[in-house]
């Protein structure tokens, strides 16, 4: 994507899409970062795959939460300071108030079956989201068999014997 096909959003369109994105951005970093890459990069083309992955790996070295820092690169790079605060705030500010709501729900109506199945059932839903947009990040990251090799070998190094993320990438470099 060239700079002529990316579209700047306005401010308040920006607005909108970091307080929704807040209330669906769920599943951990990954999860969290490849929503932002499909939203961001692929649906509404804001941003392009070379700068969203420049921020991305600046992001991964800096001490704290990669997707939220991602988040507020984002926002910096559309709206400058400003952008930069909103998406920050609203990227965590929707899913706690509604995490705190479920988690009342589950505390003071959770032996009760429907409370339970509505639980159970949204399960599934976050897994689907997350793995959907996780397997379209990776089809455009992984180009080579060699690449394919490397991710898989990373994986297995992270959940098998959670090795430390710095060491991963060390290696894989």
């Amino acid at each position: 994507m060239t700079d002529a096909q990316i579209s700047v959003p306005s401010f308040r369109e920006a607005l909108r899409f970091w307080f929704r994105l807040g209330f669906i951005s769920f599943g951990g970093p990954a999860g969290q970062i490849a929503v932002l890459h499909r939203e961001v990069v692929e649906r509404r083309k804001w941003m392009s795959e070379e700068r969203f992955a420049s921020g991305l790996a600046f992001c991964t070295f800096l001490p704290g939460p990669e997707a939220q820092q991602l988040a507020t690169y984002i926002g910096g790079s559309l709206h400058g300071w400003i952008g930069s605060l909103s998406a920050g705030i609203l990227f965590f500010l929707p899913a706690s108030v509604l995490l705190l709501g479920l988690s009342f729900l589950r505390a003071e109506y959770g032996s009760l079956p429907i409370v339970t199945a509505v639980l159970h059932g949204l399960r599934p839903v976050v897994v689907a989201i997350i793995v959907d947009a996780a397997l379209r990040m990776a089809g455009k990251r992984v180009t080579s068999r060699a690449h394919g090799w490397l991710a898989a070998m990373a994986l297995l190094a992270a959940f098998a014997f959670r090795a430390p993320f710095p060491w991963i990438v060390a290696v894989s470099a």
